[in-house]
C-alpha cells in the first residue's frame, strides 16, 4: 500500500518538480542602456516598458534605466522613444543594451530649414513638410495648386479651372497691399521667379511660372511659416518661404530606373441653369409692360422678328422661338497624360539623378491646353574626403493656349458662351455666323482662337562644400533662372478684336535671376550636454527683365497672321534691373538636447530703395524646452514627447514695388511733332524703405501613446509697418502718385495639426492627418480708401479687413410691390453710395484639410478633403444674369429669374423685371454676395502594389497600378460654378466670380515601375 502511494506521488508531482527545476529565477532588478543603432549615442527620456504590465521606466541623462521587475526570465520589454520605431525585445539576462532605429516619419524626420536641415525633435520654427508622392496626382498644372489643405496656416486658392494659371497663396494672411503678397520660392537653394511674365490680357488672369516645374522632380517640400524659420531669408522671408528640394540619386546606390504613366479625363460637374428662349422673351416681356410704357401700338424688334409685348389680352412671344445651347459647344471631356521617366544611383564617390517628363492637360474648355516638357539632372561628386562638388539643373519647356476667361467681352470664350442670350441664334437672316450681344459669336471664337505662349526655363545651381577644419564647412554656390517667355496672339477681322482687319501682336520677355552665395558652418558637441552651431554667409542677387514688343493692324485677308504683313506696326522695348545684397549670420545652442535657442540677424541692401534707407536689418531669436526630458515627465508613459517653443523677429518685403520705385523718372518717348522729347515720368522718394513684418509665435508639439497621437499648436501674431504703398497726387503736380511706406496691417491666428497612427495591426495600416488654421486681418493704417475690382466691390479701409465687400445690403423683396429693399444707411430717404457698407470679406472663419492612408497588404488607398468656412464669393454672374429682362438682347438670363416676384403676396429674393425701379438691379447689391464655405473631396487614390515574387519574374522591383480622382465632391451653399472661382489674379481683386471655369472632376488611371 505504501509503495501504491508513494508511486501515485511521483506521478502527480514529478511534472511540477520538473518544471521546477527548468523554471528560470524570479529576476528582482533589470538594468540597461539605449542607444541610437546609428550613432550609437544615448537616448534621455526612453520609455521601457514590460510587456502586459504597467510596470516600466525611462531613461536618465546617460540613456541608461533600472527597473524592478519581479518578472520570471525570460520575459519580454518594450522600448519606444520619440522619433523611433519601438522595438519589442526578449529579456534572458539582469542587463541589456537595446539598439533603436529612427523613424523617419516621427521627430527624427530631417527638414529642410533656412542653409540647412534638422532633425524635427530640434525644430524652433513652425515648418511644415510635405511628401509630394500625396499630392502629384491631383489633376493641376502646378505643384503649388496640389498643395492645398495639406499646410496648415496656408491658404491656397486655385481660383480657376484652367490648368497652368496663377493660384493664390497666402502664408498666414497678407501683409501688404501694393508690395507682393506670394512667398518665397526656393528649388535647391535659388531664388526663382513666381512672378507672371505674361503680357497679353485675358481678362485678369495670369500664367504662373511655378507650372514650368515638373512635380515629379520634387523630393520635398517645406514651407516656413513663422520669423524664426524664415529671418535668414531677411527681406524675402515675410510672406514665409516654401524651399524645394528635387531628386537625387544616393552613394554607393545600384542604378534604378522609374517609370510611371497615367491618362484621365476631366470634365464640368456643373454649369449655369440659363432661361429658354421663350423663357427670356417671356421675361423682357414682362420687365417692358411693367415700365408702364406699354401701348397697343408699341412694337419692338425682337431676335430681328417682329415681337408683341403681353398686353391686356394676352401674352406674346416671338414666333418660332428657339434656344441656343452655347455652354454645350464651349465645354468638353477633357483629355489629360502624363510621362515621367527617371535614373537615379551612384558609386562610392558619385550619385546622380536623371529624370524627364511630359504633361499634356486640355482644359474643359475648348480650346485650351497645357503642356510641359522637362529635362532634370542632378549630380553630386566628393573629389576627396574634404571636397564635394555638385550641380542641379531643371529644363522646361511648357506650352499653353491662353485662356480668355475672366472680364470683358472681346475674345471672352466663356463671356461668349455664357452671356450671350439663349433665343439670339448665331446666325443672321443670311446664315452668316454672326456676334450677338456685345460678344463674340462663339463658333467664330473657337474656331479662329490664337492666343499662344511658350515658356523656356533653365533654373540650374553649381555648389562646392570644403571640410576646412573638423566641424567647420564652407560652401560655395552659384544658381541662376533664366526664363524666356514668347507670346503671340492674331485676331482676324471674325473677331471683335481683330476688327476690321486684323490685330497681331509678338511679345518677348527674357527674366534672369543670378545669385551667389557662400556660407561658413561651424557645429561642435562639448561631452554629452552642449552642442551649438555657427552659421554666417552672403548673398549676392541680380534681377534682369528685357521686354520687346510688337504689334500690327490692318491685313489685306486672314491668312496673313505676321506682324510683317500688317498695314501699320508699332512696337517697344523696356529694361529694367535690380541688385539685393545680404549678409547673414546664427547661432543655435543646445544643452542636453532639452533647452534650445538659436539667434539670427539678416542685413539686406537693395536698389530698390532710396539712398537713405537702402538697408534693412531682420533679426529673430528663438527658443524652445522639450519638456518631456525633464525628470518630472519621463515616467509618464502615456507622454511620449512634448516640446514648447517660442520665437519673435522681423522680416522684409520689396517685391511687386518695381525696381525703380524710389527714384525720380523721365521719359524719352514723349514726341511732339514727329520729334523726340523727354518728360517727367514719376515722382521720387529717396526716403522709401523696406516694408517690415513682425512676427510673434508660440507653439506647443506633443505625442502621445508611443507616438500612436501626435499634434501641433501654432498661434501667431503678425504686425506690418512702413507698408509700401502707391499715394494719389493731384493732377496738376503732372504725376498720378508716388511710392511711400504709410500702411499697417495685422495678422494673427492659430494652427491646428493632428496625427493618428488609428491602426498598425499585422498588414493593415490605417494613419490620419488633420489640420485647420484660422486668420484674422486687419487693415491698422491706411491714409485713404482704396477700391479695387468691377464696380468697386472691394473697399481696403483702415479699421476693417483687406479685401472686404463694399457693397448695398438689401434687407429683402417687399412681397407686396416686388422691390428690393435697401438698407438706408443715413436714413435720408434715398439709396445713394453713401448707403454703401462693408458686408463680409474673402477671409474665411477657419481652412483646412484632411488626410487618410490606408494599407492592406498590397493594396493603398489615400484621400484627402480640404475645406473653408466663412468667406463671401461675389457672383458677379448673377449679377448681369438677375436683370429680369432689363439687359434685353444684351445679357443672358439664368434660370433663377424663373422665381421672380410676379403678384403681391409672393415671397422670393428675386424682384419683379422692373424697368423703372432700377434699385432692383442696383450695381453692387449684397443679393449676390455669397457664402463661399465648401467642403471638397480633393484626391482619391486607390493603388495595387503586386507582390515581388510577381515583380522579380519580369525583372522589376515594383510595380503599382492605381486610380486616381480628382475633385470628386463639392458640398457648398455657393450658387455658382465654384466657390474658389476668381476673374483676377489681382491680389486686390480676390473673390469675384465672373466668366471663370470651374476645377473639374477628372478620373486618371496610372502604373509605375521601379527596375
Amino acid at each position: 500500500m505504501k509503495k501504491r502511494l508513494l508511486l501515485w506521488g511521483l506521478v502527480i508531482w514529478f511534472p511540477i518538480l520538473s518544471q521546477a527545476q527548468n523554471n528560470p529565477i524570479i529576476n528582482a532588478t533589470l538594468s540597461g542602456k539605449i542607444i541610437d543603432a546609428k550613432t550609437k549615442e544615448p537616448l534621455i527620456g526612453a520609455a521601457v516598458l514590460i510587456k502586459g504590465t504597467t510596470n516600466g521606466g525611462s531613461t536618465d541623462t546617460n540613456g541608461e534605466f533600472f527597473l524592478k521587475t519581479g518578472q520570471k526570465l525570460p520575459f519580454t520589454i518594450v522600448v519606444s522613444f520619440i522619433g523611433y520605431e519601438p522595438k519589442e525585445t526578449v529579456v534572458e539576462s539582469n542587463t541589456v543594451e537595446i539598439a533603436l532605429t529612427p523613424d523617419s516619419k516621427q521627430l527624427s524626420e530631417v527638414v529642410v530649414v533656412g542653409y540647412g536641415s534638422l532633425e524635427r525633435k530640434n525644430l524652433i520654427g513652425s515648418i511644415a513638410k510635405i511628401d509630394p508622392s500625396e499630392t502629384k496626382t491631383i489633376q493641376a498644372g502646378s505643384f503649388d495648386a496640389q498643395l492645398q489643405g495639406k499646410v496648415s496656416g496656408v491658404q491656397i486658392s486655385s481660383n480657376t479651372g484652367v490648368p497652368g494659371e496663377a493660384v493664390n497663396i497666402r502664408v498666414r494672411g497678407a501683409t501688404s497691399i501694393n508690395a507682393d503678397n506670394d512667398p518665397l520660392y526656393v528649388v535647391d537653394g535659388v531664388f526663382i521667379n513666381n512672378n507672371s511674365l505674361q503680357t497679353i490680357g485675358t481678362g485678369g488672369k495670369a500664367t504662373s511660372p511655378i507650372a514650368d516645374l515638373n512635380p515629379n522632380d520634387i523630393e520635398s517640400i517645406e514651407v516656413l511659416k513663422d520669423a524664426e524659420a524664415t529671418a535668414l531669408y531677411g527681406s524675402r522671408g515675410a510672406n514665409g518661404v516654401i524651399l524645394i528640394s528635387t531628386k537625387r540619386g544616393s552613394f554607393e546606390q545600384k542604378p534604378r530606373v522609374n517609370f510611371n504613366a497615367s491618362y484621365g479625363q476631366a470634365k464640368a460637374t456643373k454649369l449655369w441653369e440659363l432661361t429658354t428662349g421663350p423663357e427670356h422673351a417671356q421675361l423682357v416681356n414682362e420687365w417692358w409692360i411693367n415700365t408702364g410704357k406699354d401701348t397697343p401700338s408699341l412694337n419692338r424688334t425682337f431676335a430681328n422678328r417682329p415681337f408683341r409685348p403681353v398686353s391686356e389680352g394676352g401674352r406674346g412671344l416671338p414666333e418660332e422661338q428657339q434656344t441656343y445651347d452655347r455652354l454645350g459647344e464651349l465645354f468638353r471631356t477633357a483629355h489629360l497624360s502624363n510621362y515621367d521617366l527617371s535614373l537615379a544611383g551612384g558609386t562610392k564617390t558619385t550619385k546622380y539623378y536623371i529624370g524627364g517628363g511630359f504633361n499634356n492637360q486640355e482644359a474643359i474648355i475648348r480650346p485650351i491646353n497645357f503642356q510641359r516638357a522637362s529635362f532634370k539632372v542632378n549630380l553630386d561628386q566628393k573629389v576627396n574626403d574634404k571636397i564635394q562638388v555638385g550641380v542641379s539643373n531643371s529644363f522646361t519647356r511648357t506650352y499653353r493656349n491662353q485662356a480668355r476667361a475672366g472680364d470683358g467681352p472681346a475674345g471672352g470664350l466663356l463671356q461668349a458662351a455664357l452671356h450671350t442670350p439663349t433665343y439670339l441664334s448665331p446666325v443672321n437672316e443670311q446664315g452668316v455666323l454672326v456676334g450677338r450681344a456685345g460678344f463674340d459669336n462663339l463658333t467664330l471664337l473657337l474656331d479662329n482662337y490664337n492666343v499662344n505662349s511658350t515658356s523656356l526655363r533653365y533654373i540650374g545651381n553649381l555648389y562646392t562644400d570644403i571640410e576646412l577644419l573638423p566641424n567647420l564647412k564652407f560652401r560655395s554656390s552659384w544658381g541662376i533662372d533664366y526664363n524666356n517667355y514668347n507670346e503671340s496672339e492674331y485676331w482676324n477681322n471674325l473677331l471683335i478684336s481683330g476688327s476690321p482687319n486684323g490685330l497681331a501682336t509678338s511679345s518677348i520677355t527674357q527674366f534672369t535671376t543670378w545669385l551667389n552665395e557662400q556660407t561658413l558652418t561651424y557645429r561642435k558637441k562639448i561631452g554629452t550636454q552642449h552642442s551649438f552651431g555657427v552659421l554666417i554667409g552672403n548673398t549676392l542677387q541680380s534681377d534682369l527683365q528685357t521686354r520687346t514688343y510688337a504689334e500690327g493692324r490692318g491685313f489685306a485677308n486672314n491668312q496673313f497672321t505676321q506682324i510683317s504683313s500688317a498695314a501699320t506696326t508699332a512696337g517697344s522695348q523696356s529694361w529694367t534691373k535690380s541688385n539685393l545684397a545680404s549678409f547673414f549670420g546664427k547661432v543655435d545652442y543646445s544643452f542636453a538636447s532639452k533647452y534650445l535657442i538659436d539667434f539670427s540677424l539678416r542685413a539686406d541692401g537693395s536698389s530698390r530703395f532710396g539712398n537713405n534707407r537702402q538697408w534693412g536689418y531682420f533679426p529673430s531669436v528663438g527658443l524652445a524646452w522639450r519638456t518631456k526630458q525633464e525628470s518630472f515627465l519621463r515616467d509618464v508613459q502615456w507622454l511620449s514627447d512634448l516640446k514648447i517653443r517660442s520665437s519673435v523677429g522681423l522680416t522684409g518685403n520689396q517685391n511687386g514695388i518695381g525696381n525703380f520705385a524710389s527714384q525720380g523718372l523721365w521719359t524719352g518717348g514723349a514726341s511732339y511733332q514727329g520729334n523726340a522729347g523727354i518728360a517727367p515720368q514719376q515722382l521720387g522718394n529717396s526716403d522709401l524703405q523696406w516694408e517690415r513684418t513682425r512676427q510673434f509665435n508660440v507653439g506647443l508639439d506633443a505625442s502621445l501613446l508611443n507616438s500612436r497621437v501626435s499634434f501641433e499648436l501654432n498661434y501667431y501674431n503678425k504686425y506690418t509697418s512702413n507698408g509700401l504703398l502707391q499715394l494719389a497726387l493731384p493732377a496738376a503736380t503732372g504725376f498720378s502718385g508716388y511710392w511711400s511706406n504709410a500702411a499697417e496691417i495685422s495678422n494673427k491666428g492659430f494652427e491646428f495639426v493632428l496625427n493618428t497612427v488609428n491602426v498598425r495591426k499585422g498588414d493593415f495600416n490605417w494613419t490620419t492627418s488633420f489640420n485647420v488654421a484660422q486668420n484674422v486681418n486687419n487693415i491698422e493704417k491706411l491714409p485713404n480708401p482704396l477700391r479695387y475690382g468691377s464696380r468697386d466691390l472691394i473697399l481696403l479701409q483702415q479699421g476693417t479687413p483687406m479685401y472686404s465687400f463694399w457693397v448695398y445690403k438689401e434687407l429683402g423683396v417687399n412681397p407686396e410691390t416686388g422691390n428690393v429693399i435697401y438698407d438706408d444707411v443715413n436714413k435720408d430717404g434715398q439709396i445713394t453710395v453713401a448707403d454703401r457698407q462693408i458686408v463680409g470679406s474673402i477671409w474665411p472663419k477657419f481652412f483646412g484639410g484632411l488626410t487618410n492612408n490606408l494599407s492592406y497588404k498590397g493594396f493603398d488607398v489615400n484621400f484627402f478633403f480640404s475645406f473653408q468656412y466663412g468667406n463671401e464669393i461675389y457672383n458677379h454672374n448673377r449679377f448681369f444674369g438677375e436683370g429680369g429682362g432689363a439687359r434685353d438682347a444684351a445679357r443672358v438670363i439664368l434660370a433663377s429669374n424663373n422665381d421672380r416676384w410676379q403678384k403681391p403676396g409672393d415671397i422670393t429674393d428675386t424682384p419683379r423685371p422692373d424697368g423703372v425701379n432700377v434699385n432692383n438691379y442696383r450695381d453692387g447689391g449684397s443679393r449676390w454676395l455669397e457664402d463661399g464655405s465648401f467642403l471638397r473631396l480633393r484626391s482619391l487614390n486607390i493603388g495595387y502594389t503586386l507582390p515581388k515574387a510577381v515583380t522579380r519574374k519580369i525583372g522589376a522591383e515594383s510595380l503599382r497600378v492605381y486610380v486616381a480622382g480628382t475633385n470628386l465632391f463639392l458640398l457648398t451653399k455657393y450658387t455658382g460654378l465654384d466657390p474658389e472661382s476668381s476673374a483676377s489674379s489681382d491680389q486686390n481683386q480676390q473673390g469675384i466670380d465672373l466668366g471663370t471655369p470651374p476645377q473639374p472632376l477628372g478620373v486618371q488611371v496610372g502604373i509605375n515601375i521601379s527596375l
